[in-house]
């Protein structure tokens, strides 16, 4: 059975071990960096299997015109499940009327299956168009 919290204080062990189980080093290089992130993200759901974190999803802005959803990301072991669904519905639930909710993901056809499923429009299908600075 899997659990929901909206806590932003997850044992850091925990939260280093779900970021590395999906590959994402360039949080936890910098795990001090990851650990701040998530404490002031304007919300953060996380997902447990009995005290495991299997999931979690964290968005950032400013409450009433904009949300950006950061991260989401689920274990390997866990996907396929319905969790990564459950996070995004929970997490839009909580923000019904912020009119922008964005995201910046890899275009691979799962994922791209998974946000239209969610009711996401990808920019190169509308009239909107998306740009990024990184690093």
């Amino acid at each position: 059975m899997i659990t929901y919290k909206t806590e932003k204080q997850i044992e850091k062990k925990q939260l280093i071990a779900l970021y590395d189980s999906v590959g994402w080093s360039a949080y936890t290089n910098e795990p001090e960096r990851l650990f701040s992130a998530v404490a002031h993200s304007l919300t953060v759901i996380s997902a447990w299997a009995d005290e495991q974190l299997v999931g979690l999803i964290r968005a950032v802005g400013d409450g009433q015109t904009i949300l950006y959803i950061q991260d989401i990301l689920v274990m390997e072991a866990y996907q396929n499940r319905g969790i990564g669904y459950e996070l995004m519905t929970k997490l839009l639930d909580m923000h019904p009327n912020v009119r922008q909710k964005v995201l910046l993901t890899e275009d691979a056809p799962d994922v791209r299956h998974f946000y239209e499923k969610c009711q996401f429009s990808s920019c190169d299908k509308g009239e909107a168009v998306a740009f990024y600075r990184s690093y």
